[in-house]
């Protein structure tokens, strides 16, 4: 199984690529990133071609994104909604199965606790990855993180009886 995991945003986009299904193996990670100064149908465009891009190259069995969190601020919930917008539908165009996680999700399935620390992540992600550093930049690590949790969870529903 591939994965395609996503930490959505429109100023930085973080993508991570895992495959298998016992022990995710890294294939890549990055960022895609939009010009502050550009109007916003244009940054959308961009990552909604970046995403397009990655599923081709990487021929996802499925996407896995974080979902939104609102917080304080919310002109950051709604242009992350937009990010996430984009990806849902590059993903349902390609018509590749979505898998939406909370953060709390995401800590507890990579490193046990719901309340970890970024550094925790970043940390518990290279070491499940058996990579040599963590992953930069963070919106990397995040996305790897994403997909891991449907990884993980994707294993433990497939134990489930029915």
């Amino acid at each position: 199984m591939i994965t395609l995991g996503v930490d959505p945003g429109t100023a930085i986009l973080g993508y991570g690529v895992v495959a298998g299904t016992d022990e995710p193996v890294g294939v890549a990670y990055g960022v895609l990133r939009t010009p502050s100064d550009a109007p916003m149908p244009a940054r959308l465009r961009t990552l909604y071609e970046g995403i397009g891009a990655l599923i081709a190259q990487h021929r996802p069995d499925v996407l896995a994104v974080e979902s939104l969190l609102f917080g304080r601020n919310v002109t950051t919930a709604i242009a992350v909604g937009q990010a996430r917008g984009v990806v849902l539908l590059a993903a349902a165009q390609a018509g590749i199965p979505v898998a939406e996680y909370k953060p709390a999700q995401v800590k507890d399935a990579v490193v046990g606790y719901g309340k970890a620390t970024k550094p925790q992540m970043q940390e518990m992600v290279r070491l499940l990855l058996g990579l040599p550093t963590v992953p930069q930049p963070d919106d990397a690590a995040d996305a790897l993180a994403v997909a891991i949790c449907h990884v993980h969870s994707a294993r433990f529903a497939t134990r489930l009886p029915r």
